[in-house]
């Protein structure tokens, strides 16, 4: 969003959820930093300066306001990046990078130089990566702190501290007190050590929360997946071990609520980050919508559905095996083919909160030389399956923020059997990529034709064009205008 004064004070003063995420006001009188919906008296305009992104607030001097806590606004665009490296940048840190390597480590990742890295951190965020992690860093801790009853020892190193002693001293640095004093209750009692932690996420509205969770159920998986209305189950591999997630929507807060079965808290952050994923709580509708919403063929199902959402996933080597399940058949087959494929390779749970998830989906070593004729797929099928799983075991493809869409395609296509239709699917809800669209698919190109127009998939490519950088969501509106007896991907 851009930050114009006269704009952003308009915001303020409507307190408009639709502004929340997308910019913070500094407050000179007060010296702390607040989202566009918090509760306080409006400050006076000329007290105001706005920021894109809570590092940059930080950077400026202000502290996070203590009333409408800055951490728990969605995530907005300027967090995004507006350059790919900066992107590409961003979700590394938003994965860890910065917790455990340094900015040397992360701009080799990314095959730059850590000077020139910096500089367009500089240039594109407006403050260096070490600070865009610190910020995520105690953001996150101040949720923990608010939202648990995890002992302060597990939320410092659980949100990235590498000790205590630094956690406590941001934490005085930044709000004035030592965490034990932000407690809302509870301070001094520890969770037990078989209980899970409950937490909640913020939704950026409009949210339909019924096609995402429709979505998911039609894709769910027997053994590793449970959809029951607006609740959402599921086992999560975790360095070879075992964690379990159930979230459920509460459409009239809208929020998500998170309880979280994990082996170690060291696992805590990056779970959370790959749930705003999967559930792409931080799209923003309204300018995807203002976009999307010119064009005629589009208009009708972008007015029906305002909240429309692309899912991610939770594992991409999982939904690239999804990918390549689903090539040339329905969900529903796609399905019946994951079901065996996780009832005969799978890891069986030794013990589960839930008595329907009974196992981990199988890893890429598991699958690299499997026989796949048990499940029923062909020849053919079955040594693309193969080859995707050794891609991935051996480190050739890793999709995490250091590969961009267009570097995964080609790397995807360089595979036997896997085509672009194939990788752009991995790639829009694998990497969570909002432009990737999954060209020459048969129910974009029926649900066009449903809606009256002729056209032919090369047409529609370059119809598509109009619809960049948000083509994902064009794909999901065009599935979701099929008839409810053909499911879309």
């Amino acid at each position: 969003m851009n930050t114009d004064p006269k704009t952003c004070c308009r915001a303020v003063k409507s307190r408009d959820a639709r502004f929340d995420g997308r910019f913070f006001t500094g407050v000179s009188s007060t010296g702390i930093f607040c989202r566009p919906v918090c509760p306080a008296n409006t400050p006076k305009e000329e007290n105001c300066t706005f920021f894109e992104n809570a590092a940059a607030a930080l950077q400026a001097g202000y502290r996070p306001c203590l009333r409408c806590r800055p951490e728990a606004a969605p995530g907005g665009p300027a967090w995004n990046g507006v350059s790919t490296t900066v992107n590409r940048a961003l979700k590394l840190i938003n994965e860890g990078a910065l917790d455990e390597g340094s900015v040397e480590d992360l701009a080799e990742r990314l095959g730059m130089g850590e000077r020139h890295l910096r500089r367009l951190f500089l240039e594109h965020v407006g403050v260096s990566p070490k600070a865009v992690a610190q910020t995520r860093r105690v953001l996150f801790a101040k949720k923990l702190v608010n939202e648990t009853t995890l002992p302060l020892t597990e939320i410092a190193h659980a949100s990235g501290f590498k000790s205590v002693r630094r956690f406590n001293s941001t934490f005085q640095n930044l709000y004035g007190r030592p965490p034990r004093e932000l407690r809302r209750m509870n301070e001094e009692e520890p969770i037990a050590s078989d209980a899970p932690l409950h937490l909640k996420l913020a939704l950026r509205p409009p949210y339909d929360g019924k096609q995402v969770f429709d979505f998911l159920k039609n894709r769910s998986v027997k053994g590793i997946e449970q959809v029951d209305g607006f609740t959402y189950r599921r086992t999560l591999r975790l360095d070879e071990q075992a964690g379990v997630v159930e979230i459920v929507l509460d459409p009239k807060e809208q929020t998500l609520a998170l309880s979280l079965h994990l082996p170690d808290m060291s696992h805590l952050k990056n779970v959370v980050e790959r749930t705003r994923l999967v559930f792409d709580i931080d799209a923003d509708s309204a300018a995807i919508n203002a976009h999307l919403g010119h064009d005629p063929m589009l208009a009708d199902s972008v007015r029906k559905r305002p909240g429309l959402r692309v899912p991610g996933c939770w594992d991409p080597f999982e939904i690239g095996v999804r990918g390549v399940l689903g090539q040339q058949v329905s969900v529903a087959a796609a399905r019946t083919f994951a079901n065996r494929l996780v009832e005969q390779f799978g890891t069986p749970l030794t013990s589960s909160p839930f008595d329907t998830l009974t196992h981990l989906f199988p890893s890429a070593d598991s699958l690299a030389d499997a026989d796949l004729a048990a499940i029923g797929l062909t020849k053919k099928r079955a040594e693309t399956l193969r080859g995707l799983a050794r891609a991935f075991a051996n480190g050739e493809i890793r999709l995490d923020g250091a590969m961009d869409a267009q570097e995964a395609e080609e790397r995807l296509t360089a595979l036997p059997g896997i085509g672009p239709w194939t990788a752009r699917y991995i790639c829009m809800r694998g990497l969570s990529e909002p432009d990737a669209f999954p060209s020459g698919d048969m129910g974009l190109l029926n649900a066009v034709k449903n809606a009256g127009e002729q056209i032919t998939i090369r047409e529609l490519d370059k119809r598509a064009e109009r619809w960049r950088p948000w083509r994902a969501y064009a794909a999901l509106h065009l599935w979701s205008m099929l008839p409810s007896k053909i499911k879309q991907r």
